[in-house]
């Protein structure tokens, strides 16, 4: 077998191959990693998200920005900012 730990032998064989990671559970909603929202307005915006007090920066009219999870209930509520589902 290998010295470092890398799972590699060193002569011959073949590493044991990694294994899959379990399926979700059924009914349970999927979690996503991030939210998005597009910014609608005329100009720039900046907006603190409720649950983590996390700064998104809204530079340019269309811009999107990936938001915690955590803090989309509270954008979904803000002017000019629509959810939308894809970065």
């Amino acid at each position: 077998m290998g010295c470092c730990g890398s799972g590699t032998p060193l002569w011959g064989g073949s590493a044991p191959s990694p294994r899959p990671a379990p399926p979700a559970p059924v009914g349970q909603p999927m979690r996503y990693s991030h939210a998005f929202f597009e910014y609608v307005g005329a100009t720039a915006m900046t907006v603190t998200g409720g649950a983590t007090g996390k700064t998104y920066r809204f530079d340019r009219p269309g811009m999107r920005v990936a938001v915690e999870p955590v803090d989309e209930p509270s954008l979904r509520g803000v002017p000019k900012l629509r959810q939308v589902y894809s970065p």
